[in-house]
C-alpha cells in the first residue's frame, strides 16, 4: 500500500467556551488524539480516505465534521471547532 502525507490544520476559535479539550482525528475509522495547530497525517495514496474530527468533554462528543479526500485532491485540510460545546465543526479542503 502506498501512502502520502495530509496536512491538517486544527483551528480553535479565539473565544471558545471549552478549555483544555483537544481534538480527536479519525482517519479510516481509527482515532488519533491530536493538538490544536498544524500537523501531518499518513493516508492512503491509492484511494479515498474518510477523515473526521471531533471534540469530547467526558460527557458527549461535539464539533464533529467529516470529509472524504480523494487521491487527486489537494493535501491540505482545515478544521474549525465550534464556539460552544454543542454543534458541528467545519472541515474543508484548502
Amino acid at each position: 500500500m502506498t501512502t502520502r502525507r495530509l496536512e491538517l490544520t486544527l483551528h480553535k476559535p479565539w473565544f471558545a467556551l471549552y478549555w483544555g479539550l483537544r481534538p480527536t482525528v479519525v482517519i479510516a475509522g481509527r482515532g488519533h488524539p491530536a493538538q490544536w495547530g498544524t500537523g501531518t497525517w499518513q493516508v492512503r495514496a491509492d484511494g479515498e480516505t474518510v477523515l473526521s474530527v471531533y471534540l469530547f468533554n467526558r460527557a458527549w462528543r461535539f464539533g464533529r465534521a467529516q470529509l472524504t479526500v480523494g487521491p487527486t485532491e489537494p493535501l491540505a485540510v482545515s478544521y474549525s471547532g465550534p464556539m460552544l460545546a454543542i454543534g458541528p465543526g467545519s472541515l474543508h479542503l484548502d
